[in-house]
């Protein structure tokens, strides 16, 4: 039988190491995917550098941003989560994300299924141990199994579409969630002013993000000019501040609210992952403005703030984690619809499926040399 090729990492601060494993038998309700291209999450970078506050079941798989091809399904998997028809061939992705379904969160509050109490994460909780060692996506293939794990969600892309882009599809869509947390506290409407912490891929994408949801003007704060600020730019931000050139919290903050104008901006998004933007970002903001943090996906630590300026300011402070299984939909559409109208595909930087590939993808990521760096294993089904 074929073998595949699964990377792994023993630990925080490991290097990365390709195993093989057998091709696996294909139950009823199991499907095999081929994976062109996985993205490298910020989340990645942070369990690699021992910032994930639960246990982990090193050694194991990393990767989630999954877009991929079915090339073996069995005879009970025949639709994606929104219904939609599958067969071998069709492109796939899949969020990390499975929910149980039968706790408090998954029964009482399926809108806050994101919040489930017993998931499981594809790239992060399914350790190599575990047959058939294929759970994440820096991987040759990907195995799910709606038996094994029901909470299992797959989804359905375009025939036409590039994998490459539907790897995107499930960062992006994290990014649609947090601007509709805001709209549904009544905290972003159309036209707003909207600034974004971080030009990172989050921070890219989240410049997109509020265009197509409504914002009327887009700023993104962050580093470095090259590649990423360079790039929010041609994402359609209209202004964007250097943080290594406007080195401190009050002169940025003061370069922000010269740009904006009159009192501050209407909605201040933070996805840089690092917490003292929660002080400087409030300060950007109006008053009765909203305040959404989204890039504090692993504990970073805290940081001195004073709960006096969210009060005095009536803010609204917003936490989005991650998204649910009706989101992801919004995402693959958004990509999609505008697949013509944003330079999506350089935000990536390739990298071949061995071992120096990857640790390169994964240095340069760290070094912020990329935006988004991206494993292919299999580069021709990547396009």
């Amino acid at each position: 039988m074929e073998q595949i090729r699964v990377c792994t990492y023993d630990g925080p601060g490991a290097q990365p190491v390709i195993r093989t494993v057998p091709w696996p038998k294909i139950p009823n309700k199991a499907a095999l995917i081929k994976v062109g291209a996985c993205g490298v999450c910020g989340t990645d970078l942070h369990i690699l550098k021992g910032h994930w506050p639960k246990p982990l079941p090193w050694p194991f798989t990393l990767g989630h941003e999954i877009g991929g091809v079915l090339v073996e399904v069995g005879s009970e998997f025949s639709e994606d989560f929104m219904s939609k028809k599958l067969s071998v061939g069709s492109k796939v992705m899949i969020p990390p994300l499975m929910p149980c379904g039968h706790c408090y969160y998954c029964i009482h509050y399926p809108e806050s299924a994101n919040k489930c109490l017993t998931p499981v994460y594809y790239g992060r909780y399914l350790g190599f141990d575990k047959a058939p060692h294929l759970w994440g996506g820096w991987a040759e293939y990907v195995y799910v199994d709606l038996e094994m794990l029901p909470g299992t969600k797959i989804y359905k892309l375009p025939d036409d579409m590039s994998l490459r882009l539907g790897a995107l599809s499930e960062p992006l869509t994290s990014c649609i969630r947090a601007f509709n947390r805001a709209t549904r506290a009544g905290g972003f409407k159309w036209g707003d002013t909207v600034v974004i912490q971080g030009s990172g891929p989050i921070g890219i994408l989240a410049v997109a993000a509020a265009q197509e949801m409504g914002a009327g003007r887009v700023i993104c704060v962050g580093a470095p000019e090259t590649p990423r600020l360079a790039l929010a730019r041609k994402f359609g931000a209209e202004a964007t501040v250097d943080i290594e050139e406007v080195t401190t919290p009050e002169a940025r903050i003061k370069k922000v609210r010269d740009i904006v104008g009159g009192f501050g901006a209407d909605l201040v998004m933070d996805c840089s992952g690092h917490p003292s933007a929660g002080p400087e970002g409030i300060e950007m903001l109006r008053d009765g403005g909203t305040y959404v943090e989204m890039g504090q996906f692993t504990d970073a630590g805290s940081i001195e703030t004073s709960w006096h300026r969210i009060c005095t300011k009536d803010l609204n402070v917003l936490g989005s984690w991650g998204f649910t299984g009706n989101d992801l939909p919004l995402g693959v559409d958004m990509l999609y619809r505008t697949r013509n109208k944003y330079p999506w595909l350089e935000m990536q930087t390739l990298y071949p499926f061995s071992e120096e590939g990857i640790g390169r993808a994964v240095a340069d990521a760290m070094a912020m040399k990329t935006v988004k760096s991206t494993i292919t294993p299999w580069p021709e089904l990547a396009e």
